[in-house]
C-alpha cells in the first residue's frame, strides 16, 4: 500500500519535526525527534500516520483550564502501532497506569452503595455518560463519509429496537431547524457544532452535520449522540440528586444496546489492557464521566477548594462544558479518573465525594469549620 506520508519522508526528521517549544500538553512532553524518527514512516491499516495522531496537539499548544492530551487515535490499531507514543501519555494522564496493567469493567449497578440520597437543594442534576466505538470502522478523526453514514444507519436500526422506558426516536442534525437544535443545546441534550480548535484540528468537524444526530428516549433521560467525538456517546441524566437511579438506567441501557449491536454482527472496541477504545486517550478504559451540577457558593471561595477536589479524585468545570467557568457558585463536578477503575468504583467516588462537598457547604453556611472533614492526601 502506498504510504500516506511518503512525501514527508523525502525530508529529514529535523525538517519535519514540529516546533513544540511553546507547548504544554501530554503529547509535547513525550514526543522527541528520536521518537518521531522511529514512528514517522509507520501507518495503520487505514493509513493513519503519527503526524495525523499529533496534529491537534501541534496546532493547540495548551488550554487555559486543563492539561490537554494533544493527540487522538484514527482507528483501533493506533494504540498498538504508536504505542511508544501513546503508552507514556496514557501513563501520565491516567495516574501511572502501566503498559502491563489490566483494566476492569463492572456494569452491575447493584454494586453501587447509596447514591439515592444526594441533597437536591444542592445537587441540581445528575448524569453518567460514556462513549463506545464500533469495531471495524475508523474513528471520527479519520472516517470517510461512507463509514460515518454506515455507523449512523447501524445505530438507528439498533436503537429502534429499544422498548419500555428506553423507547425513543432519532433526530438527524441535518433535518433539524436552528430553533430545534438550539432548544436541545440549551437543555444540555445536544452537542453543539464543533468550534473548539481541539476538535477541529483533529478532523472531527469534517462534513458537518452529515450523519450526525441525537437519539433520546421519550422521557429525555437517556440519550445517544451519534458521530460526535466518538461513534456513540451514551448519557443517562435527570434532575435532582438520585445518582443511583441514573446509574441503573445507564447500565441497563448500555447493556441492551451492546446486545443489539452484537445481534447485528458488530461489537464495541475493547481490550484487556485499555478497556473500551475511544478517540481521545483521556477517555480510555471506562470512558465514564459521572457528574452532578452542584451548588457550592460558599465552599468554592474556600482556599482549599481545589485541593479538596484533588484529594477526592474529582474535577470541576463550568456547567456549560470544559471551556466555561462556573456561574453563581454552580459547578459541574465529576470523576477525574477513567482508566484502571471500574464503572461502579468511579460512580462510587462521585457519590461519596459529592456527599462530603454538600456537608462542607452546609457547615460553611453556618460559619463552622470544615478542617476535620478535609480528606487525607491519597
Amino acid at each position: 500500500m502506498q504510504k500516506q506520508n511518503s512525501p514527508k519522508l523525502k525530508y529529514s526528521v529535523e525538517e519535519e519535526f514540529p516546533d513544540l517549544s511553546t507547548h504544554n500538553n501530554h503529547m509535547a512532553k513525550v514526543l522527541t525527534p528520536e521518537l518521531y524518527s522511529k514512528l514517522r514512516d509507520k501507518q495503520t491499516c487505514t493509513g493513519f500516520t503519527v503526524d495525523d495522531v499529533i496534529q491537534t496537539g501541534v496546532d493547540n499548544p495548551g488550554h487555559p483550564y486543563i492539561m490537554t492530551v494533544g493527540c487522538v487515535a484514527g482507528d483501533e490499531e493506533c494504540y498498538d502501532t504508536y504505542k511508544d507514543l501513546f503508552d507514556p501519555i496514557i501513563e501520565d494522564r491516567h495516574g501511572g497506569y502501566k503498559p502491563t496493567d489490566q483494566h476492569k469493567t463492572d456494569l452491575h449497578s447493584e454494586n453501587l452503595q447509596g447514591g439515592d440520597d444526594l441533597d437536591p437543594n444542592y445537587v441540581l442534576s445528575s448524569r453518567v455518560r460514556t462513549g463506545r466505538s464500533v469495531r471495524g470502522f475508523s474513528l471520527p478523526p479519520h472516517c470517510s463519509r461512507g463509514e460515518r453514514r454506515a455507523v449512523e444507519k447501524l445505530s438507528i436500526e439498533a436503537l429502534a429496537s429499544l422498548d419500555g422506558d428506553l423507547n425513543g426516536k432519532y433526530y438527524a442534525l441535518k433535518n433539524m431547524t436552528e430553533e430545534e437544535q438550539q432548544q436541545l443545546i440549551d437543555d444540555h441534550f445536544l452537542f453543539d457544532k464543533p468550534v473548539s480548535p481541539l476538535l477541529l484540528a483533529s478532523g472531527m468537524g469534517r462534513d458537518w452535520p452529515d450523519a450526525r444526530g441525537i437519539w433520546h428516549n421519550d422521557n429525555k433521560t437517556f440519550l445517544v449522540w451519534i458521530n460526535e467525538e466518538d461513534h456513540l456517546r451514551l448519557i443517562s441524566m435527570q434532575k435532582g440528586g438520585n445518582m443511583k437511579e441514573v446509574f441503573n438506567r445507564f447500565c441497563d441501557g448500555l447493556t441492551r444496546i451492546e446486545t443489539l449491536f452484537k445481534n447485528k454482527g458488530y461489537e464495541f472496541m475493547w481490550n484487556q489492557h485499555l478497556g473500551y477504545i475511544l478517540t481521545c486517550p483521556s477517555n480510555l478504559g471506562t470512558g465514564l464521566r459521572a457528574g452532578v451540577h452542584i451548588k457550592l457558593p460558599t465552599l468554592c471561595k474556600h482556599e482549599k477548594f481545589g485541593e479538596i477536589l484533588k484529594r477526592l479524585r474529582l474535577q470541576k468545570r463550568g456547567t456549560g462544558g470544559v471551556d466555561t467557568a462556573a456561574v453563581g457558585g454552580v459547578f459541574d463536578v465529576s470523576n477525574a479518573d477513567r482508566l484502571g477503575f471500574s464503572e461502579v468504583e468511579l460512580v462510587q467516588t462521585v457519590v461519596d465525594g459529592v456527599k462530603l462537598l454538600v456537608e462542607m457547604e452546609k457547615r460553611l453556611e453556618k460559619g463552622e469549620s470544615i478542617d476535620d472533614l478535609i480528606p487525607e492526601k491519597k
